[in-house]
């Protein structure tokens, strides 16, 4: 494994090298990046089974998923409650389970509660949007609003985040199917990221209510041949989602195969590549493809080098942390840490620390009071605080 990440690393030289100039290849990230000094982590919430996002109230108190299908809510002085009943059955295979949790933008007047989560079974099932209204510990009302089309075998690459933008309309990143050997239409599943007329290997733009956008790229030109709720596409799986209140930037970490993962700037229209175009390599050591970039798509900000399998991210613009204001902080699952990824004035990355966490990082949020919190994905899973050191 390790000379295969050698010559991974060897064929991408050239991308560190010219990282600063314009026009240039991405930077290539290793696990070997400084440590980020003067930010500890410490413990607010604990004993929560796999947890996969959190959610806060508007009065300081949070929501969590559970991946086996339960949602809890957080005390202000992180206590877990008990399950709150009403929740949507989900299926629980491999990745698959209850997943993202978002607020409706106007929830303190509406108590709706949106939740992503697979269905189906584990030969047969599509990552779904629900809904709800939340009152007291129960959801009711409870309806699905959107599942993707088109069933998958296996039980890997929902996807699954979610985004309100500042129209009121909802992001939601749904996973490319799988790796090979899972096939659809007698292709690799993986190569519906680029079909448009699939949910596959995208990210939608949908109405409060799980309805198409009518200024979606595939609404506004029919000859693209998109599903009207396909905002982007050649995605791999997308486990990072979040736009920056400063700049209205919107931004996404996804998974590569091994290698590969990707900090991404998103926009309505673009494709990002996958599987045509990608710095990852297959499982088995064998290249995806040769082609690192190509006219047309669009290229990461950076890649990581061995994966850091990235889940969770948040542009820090706060006053409780100065000194992070303005930086990307992207959760790692497989490298156990934190990345804060600081920009140069043209948007390009200047440079990236860590400050390890030494469990599966799979959730960063800021409550409202500008507190950032960090969910772990374990069997007894917790939240942290970050603060100054």
């Amino acid at each position: 494994m390790r000379a295969i990440i050698i010559a991974v690393l060897a064929a991408t030289a050239t991308a560190t090298a010219t990282m600063a100039q314009p026009g240039a290849a991405p930077p290539v990230v290793s696990w070997e990046v400084p440590a980020e000094p003067g930010i500890v982590a410490r413990p607010w919430a604990a004993g929560l089974e796999n947890p996969w996002s959190i959610a806060f109230l508007p009065d300081g108190r949070a929501l969590v998923t559970e991946r086996p299908g339960r949602l809890r809510i957080i005390s202000r002085d992180g206590r877990v409650g008990p399950p709150v009943a009403g929740v949507p059955k989900v299926l629980v295979a491999g990745q698959g389970g209850l997943l993202d949790v978002a607020l409706h933008p106007d929830f303190a007047r509406n108590g709706l509660v949106y939740l992503t989560h697979a269905v189906g079974t584990p030969t047969a099932n599509m990552t779904a949007l629900s809904r709800g209204r939340l009152s007291g510990n129960m959801l009711t009302d409870v309806k699905e609003l959107f599942r993707n089309p088109t069933p998958k075998n296996g039980g890997a690459h929902f996807g699954s985040r979610l985004l309100w933008l500042p129209d009121g309309t909802l992001l939601m990143s749904v996973g490319d199917g799988g790796n090979p050997p899972f096939r659809l239409d007698g292709k690799f599943i993986r190569e519906q990221a680029q079909n448009g007329k699939t949910c596959f290997g995208k990210v939608l733009r949908v109405t409060a209510d799980g309805l198409p956008v009518r200024s979606n790229p595939g609404v506004l030109n029919p000859k693209l041949g998109w599903d009207s709720r396909v905002w982007s596409i050649g995605h791999r799986n997308i486990q990072g989602l979040t736009r920056d209140a400063a700049t209205g930037t919107i931004w996404a970490t996804e998974h590569g195969a091994r290698g590969g993962d990707e900090l991404n700037r998103l926009a309505a229209g673009g494709n990002h590549g996958w599987p045509i175009v990608t710095y990852s390599i297959e499982y088995s050591g064998k290249p995806i493809t040769s082609e690192r970039s190509r006219p047309g798509f669009r290229d990461p900000v950076s890649v990581w080098v061995p994966s850091i399998a990235p889940s969770g991210l948040l542009v820090y613009r706060g006053k409780a942390l100065p000194a992070l204001n303005g930086v990307i902080l992207a959760g790692g699952l497989a490298s156990g840490d934190i990345r804060f990824i600081r920009l140069r004035a043209d948007g390009r990355p200047a440079t990236e620390t860590r400050l390890p966490i030494e469990a599966r990082v799979r959730d960063i949020r800021m409550s409202p009071e500008g507190i950032v919190h960090v969910l772990t994905d374990e069997p007894e899973g917790r939240i942290l605080r970050l603060a100054a050191e």
